[in-house]
């Protein structure tokens, strides 16, 4: 249970005084549904403003504040047209205040004619006129205090004004209660950094106060760190089984190519830690196409040669049942009874299944979530493979490995690249193997970038592709974040498609759609029944169309490189020469140029990915949401690379020579944990 002292920070927004249904909506858009959600959103700008006693003394374009009065009201000429108040300082200097959008009666009741307010605002010249458009604060005169001279500007959404989200911000910083030092005090003094309660308070005074913002992104760097190398600990502290193929089936694999170096080595890896009675712990790496399916069949079919089960986890159903197909038409001809268990699966069909699997008739067993349900039993599961890493976090990692009286071998695979950075900061409990080769006979995808004003002359040729019975994508742009004006524009373009090609040659999928919904139009997809599919980012990762050979991602330049990576990715799987077409804005920034003409040069995803952390800095980054479990809410990209070697350090001389949980700093660090959500280590900590 979480420590009775932080109960306060994670009540619902809710509960406070004066945040109903309506103000609740935007809130949760941004992902502030608790007290602690608001507390760890910090403050992205600061408005200066300037005190003046006169107008003349200010400066076009400064944000001031000055006592103005009223004289006259400047109606337009309709209920739309901008409503004026002539106003003048005390020396007479005259300004237009100016409302927009019906907002007289608001504007008439802020500023009644002959009386003085304090007011603040951009102040503006509109020809040779002074004027402040929508004052930011109006006061009455001896409530001035409400007029900050540095105020602290938030990211916020349609429907909440900086100035309610401040008042929630003090309410919890209010509600901060005084906790015990987890930070060791060497440490807390060679950096200068502040105290945890006087870190947030200057956090959200300033964005500007590196100090404060260091220590709390530390903080969070320090809690993930910690619980990581409890789990590993814990993990590796329940005694497994060594588990040792005699190879008579992997000997018995027809492969139509052998194996590259790089799968040699890894597979080397993988059965010295099968041969381990401490449970392995692997994260396998490679690119779409490096080979890692098979790395994996190998390590199952291992298992079965041990006398032992094995199941392969896939994030999706569709995912889940194509892995299926692949290992039945690579397993053609071996003794291995190979079965499927999805959310879909009912009756009798789902009976049979539960029964191979509690009497061992059943090996290898593929699916989704749906085989570590409590009714599925195993007579003797040895090994866990989870497909696409980052859909699984440290909380599945757990129930995985805890089904069963002795934790089975887990190995996780991936194809997004991670940059070294990341993956030690969202997975630095596993070890790690790269598939850094490709097999032969894989062409590397054809990258082109091309101006989106050429955009006839793509449709054209995506009209000459599909006559020749391939298939393409159409990514439609991330449009600000927003998930409606994303989905607007591919259901534009997959409209315009259509008008072309023809409404049953056209399919789209969106993240709004029903999970079944997409499931149904990405297998039409793959039975050729569809052309081309118009599609937002939501494409999955690892789905197989071995005929779409043509990739049209549209505004590339707003997307990251490892994402356009991903998206590449879905191309290149058959026989065909695969295209990769990035549509650019006329006008590209320095950087998105740089993006663009690294994906034209190099198809190596580790390459990418790196780039890709190095370029966007501190700004938005998809790896930290695509390739790991770890949600960093305070600490940036920049913070990572930089704040990560020192608290991955703290962390390990925490656990490894000062004791751990037991030991003096113990009580502390385990606040610090659940503060920041890290308590999937939390049925670990007593093996600290």
């Amino acid at each position: 249970m979480r420590p009775e002292i932080l109960n306060p920070l994670f009540a619902a927004l809710t509960d406070l005084k004066g945040v109903g249904p309506q103000l609740a909506k935007p809130l949760t858009r941004l992902g502030l549904e608790r007290v602690v959600d608001v507390l760890f959103h910090l403050p992205s700008g600061l408005i200066s403003r300037v005190p003046v006693d006169r107008l003349d003394e200010a400066q076009a374009g400064q944000t001031i504040i000055v006592d103005l009065t009223a004289q006259d009201y400047r109606p337009g000429r309709s209920p739309r047209a901008p409503f004026g108040v002539e106003a003048f300082d005390r020396a007479g200097d005259h300004v237009r205040l100016v409302y927009f959008g019906r907002t007289s009666g608001l504007a008439r009741k802020l500023f009644p004619l002959g009386e003085a307010r304090r007011v603040s605002g951009r102040l503006d010249l509109y020809g040779d006129m002074r004027q402040i458009v929508h004052p930011d604060h109006v006061a009455e005169p001896g409530d001035e205090a409400g007029i900050a001279e540095h105020e602290p500007v938030y990211p916020l959404t349609e429907g909440l004004t900086n100035a309610r989200l401040s008042q929630l911000v003090q309410i919890a910083l209010e509600r901060r209660p005084e906790l015990a030092e987890w930070i060791d005090a060497p440490l807390l003094a060679s950096r200068n950094w502040p105290a945890w309660r006087e870190a947030l308070t200057r956090a959200h005074a300033s964005p500007r106060d590196e100090a404060a913002r260091d220590r709390l992104a530390y903080d969070e760097i320090f809690a993930s760190q910690v619980a990581l190398m409890l789990i590993r600990q814990g993990l590796r502290a329940r005694r497994g089984r060594a588990i040792t193929g005699d190879g008579r089936l992997t000997d018995a694999l027809r492969l139509p190519f052998g194996l590259t170096g790089a799968q040699e080595r890894v597979g080397r890896e993988i059965a010295a830690d099968m041969a381990q009675d401490v449970p392995m712990l692997r994260m396998l790496q490679g690119d779409v196409g490096s080979g890692k399916t098979l790395v994996a069949l190998r390590a199952m079919l291992a298992a079965v040669e041990a006398g032992t089960q094995a199941a392969l986890l896939a994030p999706t159903e569709i995912l889940a049942r194509q892995h299926y197909a692949t290992l039945q038409s690579m397993l053609v001809g071996l003794p291995v009874n190979l079965a499927i268990l999805t959310g879909r699966d009912k009756g009798k069909a789902r009976e049979s299944t539960l029964m191979g699997l509690a009497d061992g008739s059943i090996d290898i067993l593929v699916g989704t979530h749906a085989i570590f349900q409590e009714a599925v039993a195993y007579r003797d599961l040895s090994l866990v493979v989870v497909d696409e890493q980052h859909r699984f976090g440290v909380a599945q990692r757990l129930m995985l490995t805890s089904k069963g009286a002795r934790p089975p071998h887990l190995l996780v695979m991936t194809a997004t690249p991670i940059p070294r950075t990341l993956l030690l900061a969202n997975h630095g409990e596993m070890d790690v193997s790269r598939l850094d080769e490709m097999p032969p006979g894989r062409t590397p995808v054809d990258t082109r970038v091309v101006s989106v004003e050429r955009l006839d002359e793509v449709v054209g040729g995506l009209a000459r592709h599909l006559a020749t019975g391939a298939q393409a994508y159409w990514v439609c742009p991330l449009v600000a974040e927003s998930e409606t004006s994303e989905l607007a524009a591919a259901e534009e373009r997959a409209a315009l498609l259509r008008e072309r090609f023809g409404a049953d040659k056209v399919g789209l999928v969106h993240g709004r759609m029903k999970g079944p919904d997409k499931d149904a139009v990405m297998a039409r997809f793959q039975a050729g029944e569809i052309g081309v599919l118009v599609a937002t980012t939501v494409i999955e990762v690892g789905v197989d169309v071995p005929a779409a050979s043509l990739m049209i991602v549209e505004h590339a330049d707003r997307f990251g490189l490892a994402q356009l990576h991903q998206l590449r990715g879905r191309v290149g799987r058959g026989t065909a020469k695969s295209v990769c077409l990035l549509l650019r804005s006329p006008n590209l920034s320095e950087t998105a140029r740089e993006r663009l003409a690294l994906m034209r040069e190099t198809n190596d995803g580790f390459v990418i990915a790196e780039k890709d952390l190095e370029l966007r800095g501190g700004g938005e980054l998809l790896g930290l949401k695509q390739s790991g479990d770890a949600d960093y809410r305070l600490a940036t990209p920049e913070q990572l690379v930089r704040l990560l070697p020192v608290a991955h350090d703290d962390a390990r001389l925490f656990v490894e020579r000062d004791g751990g949980m037991e030991g003096a700093r113990g009580e502390a660090v385990r606040l610090c944990l659940y503060l920041f959500e890290r308590d999937a280590a939390v049925p670990l900590l007593r093996s600290g």
